[in-house]
């Protein structure tokens, strides 16, 4: 199946009939009315939690699809909170911004969000790997004192960090720590939920050659109901790397952000804002490593107009 979508990058939405409610670091949200809400993805990139001053065309109709790909997937183990996908269905006040939200918007319903991301952990990488090699820990998880880097875990770990502002870090945090943030029942059913689907993608990403090094989920609260909410599984929410040529005991090639925030590291930048400019070689480097993503996790492919 080919998705076709506009050729033009978005830094920016601009839907003026509407109350804009928060602008991310890619995520442009707006207010439809009390409990629906207009999610509109756009191409800005961040990295080290710096939104940087260049956009990577299509990444944000790419990490839509992606996402609601997994939620349509996922729907046995959590309800999400989408409520439309196809811009046809949207309220008619948003017709005439079909071009902005053509392929990277959806409408869901208004949930209150948890103060805590879900991180799991199948392979030690990343922060991970540096905090192992410090510690022999992960986020107070004890491991075996032989690992490699970039190997597989002897099971999955959940380590949850906090939800930073934009231009702020997010930060690793212990799980009982993440218990006084929402409660232990809460934060159980938030762990148990984020391994049922990592481990349910972590096998079909298996089969196509693809291993989910790791990943984070968002939930949030409506009527009391625990919901899956933002994105998911996505290459900015995850590592994802080739299958063929897994080696552990270094870093792995990626599918994901990783390229970029390695290419960032080369350049001394101290990882502040601003951040430094991308040179035309690493946009379509990361654009292409987002749409390869795309495609070999759903089977269909993106074309442009």
């Amino acid at each position: 199946m080919i998705m076709e979508t506009k050729m033009n990058p978005l830094i920016q939405s601009n839907i003026p009939v509407l109350n804009l409610s928060f602008r991310g670091k890619v995520r442009d949200i707006y207010e439809v009315c009390p409990e629906t809400l207009l999610i509109v993805t756009t191409d800005r990139m961040s990295a080290f939690d710096v939104v940087l001053p260049d956009p990577i065309p299509y990444k944000g109709v790419v990490l839509n699809q992606i996402t609601l790909f997994w939620m349509t997937k996922m729907q046995s183990i959590v309800a999400n909170h989408l409520l439309a996908t196809d811009v046809s269905d949207f309220p008619r006040i948003l017709q005439p911004f079909k071009d902005q939200l053509d392929g990277r918007s959806v409408l869901v319903k208004k949930a209150r969000p948890l103060p805590v991301e879900c991180i799991v952990r199948g392979y030690i990488t990343g922060s991970g790997w540096s905090d192992y090699q410090r510690t022999g820990q992960v986020c107070g998880h004890r491991l075996p004192n032989d690992l490699l880097e970039s190997q597989q875990l002897p099971k999955p770990l959940f380590t949850p960090s906090t939800k930073a502002d934009v231009g702020h870090h997010d930060e690793n945090i212990v799980v009982d720590l993440a218990k006084k943030m929402v409660g232990p029942e809460l934060l159980a059913k938030m762990q148990d939920i984020s391994l049922a689907i990592y481990s349910h993608a972590r096998a079909y990403a298996w089969d196509l050659e693809i291993i989910i090094a790791d990943t984070k989920f968002e939930f949030g609260l409506v009527n009391g109901d625990l919901l899956l909410i933002d994105e998911v599984l996505t290459p900015d929410s995850s590592r994802f790397w080739p299958r063929q040529g897994y080696t552990p005991g270094s870093p792995q090639p990626s599918f994901d952000k990783q390229y970029l925030r390695n290419w960032l590291i080369t350049t001394g930048w101290n990882r502040q804002t601003p951040g430094p400019k991308l040179p035309q070689e690493v946009i379509s480097q990361t654009r292409d490593r987002y749409l390869d993503a795309y495609a070999r996790l759903t089977g269909q492919k993106i074309t442009f107009s």
